[in-house]
């Protein structure tokens, strides 16, 4: 079967056609499932191979780094066919990325980001709460999605019956993460499994009271808050064991950080550094967090990471496109 124009028109023009999309850091201390931000890692994904026969399906020919069982991509890409109905050509795709897997940095949701932007370009524009009611469906959570579809920092709410929604913040400029990554990986499912089923009120209250205070920090400049914003008494506690120098990295006392987390589900550790603070030598963040790991033995990489800002890509939306 063959597709009508201007169907045709587009999928002839989509061989070549690149996805790219950021990865994130989420959680950032208490706004657990909640807050994230793109990060200036990316996944791209190149169509290669269009057959115009109204398969409506998508199928990864090479992954890099490898992908070991299902592919988000391609359940990213079923998952949008199926909430639109839309029919799109039969494509081939390859996959790059720099974004590491099992890290906390937001691999998982970049992947099925770019599966359905990569239907997008296929089919026409759809909506955003479209698009992060079907990554949240692949994801079981917004709080990556939100940020590698849209850049930025984002809050998101999760409505029953309803796609979530996504609130977009600002992120000072000066601001930069500095993420060291131990080279253990840790599923999303093993870090969740460790979760305590009952949060007393207190914790709760503390978390949501720290959450607030980041966002608004983060708006006005207070970077003295920020420290006390990024604590957390639900999830680093509880995934502690599971994570290499967590509680050291989190109780560095450096000058120049201004608030230290874990990345997402881990095993990434995230410092707030401003700009002017955060390149690399002996006693810079960068050095100080590196040189931790080495003395304990633990295999590590170190980054400072950009945030991946809103309008650095198609309908600013956190995603670039070219040819």
């Amino acid at each position: 079967m063959s597709l009508k124009a201007p169907e045709a028109a587009r999928a002839h023009t989509a061989i070549g056609v690149d996805v790219v999309v950021p990865g994130s850091v989420a959680n950032l201390g208490g706004g657990f499932d909640t807050l994230g931000v793109a990060v200036q890692l990316y996944l791209r994904a190149r169509i290669v191979e269009v057959l115009d026969n109204g398969g409506t399906r998508l199928t990864v020919v090479r992954s890099t780094p490898p992908v070991q069982g299902a592919n988000a991509v391609e359940r990213a890409f079923d998952i949008i066919a199926r909430r639109t109905g839309k029919r799109a050509p039969t494509v081939a795709v390859e996959v790059t990325s720099e974004i590491p897997m099992a890290a906390g940095l937001g691999s998982s949701a970049a992947a099925t980001v770019a599966g359905l932007r990569l239907f997008e370009r296929l089919t026409g524009t759809l909506d955003d709460s479209v698009l992060l009611g079907a990554a949240t469906e692949a994801e079981g959570h917004a709080d990556n999605a939100a940020p590698a579809l849209f850049g930025g920092l984002n809050s998101v709410v999760e409505v029953e019956g309803r796609n979530p929604i996504a609130l977009g913040w600002s992120w000072p400029d000066d601001l930069r993460l500095v993420v060291a990554t131990p080279a253990v990986g840790l599923s999303t499912a093993k870090a969740r499994a460790a979760l305590p089923r009952d949060v007393p009120c207190a914790d709760a209250i503390f978390g949501m009271q720290r959450a607030l205070l980041l966002v608004h920090a983060m708006q006005h400049g207070q970077y003295d808050q920020l420290k006390e914003a990024v604590r957390d008494r639900l999830h680093q506690p509880a995934r502690a064991s599971l994570v290499p120098l967590l509680r050291e990295a989190l109780a560095i006392d450096h000058p120049d950080v201004l608030g230290a987390f874990l990345s997402g589900a881990g095993p990434s550790v995230a410092f707030l550094v401003r700009q002017s603070l955060a390149s690399k030598g002996g006693d810079t963040v960068e050095g100080v967090v590196s040189s931790m790991y080495e003395e304990a033995g633990i295999a590590a990489t170190v980054r400072t990471l950009k945030v991946h800002e809103p309008g650095l890509g198609t309908r600013d939306s956190g995603l670039g496109t070219g040819n």
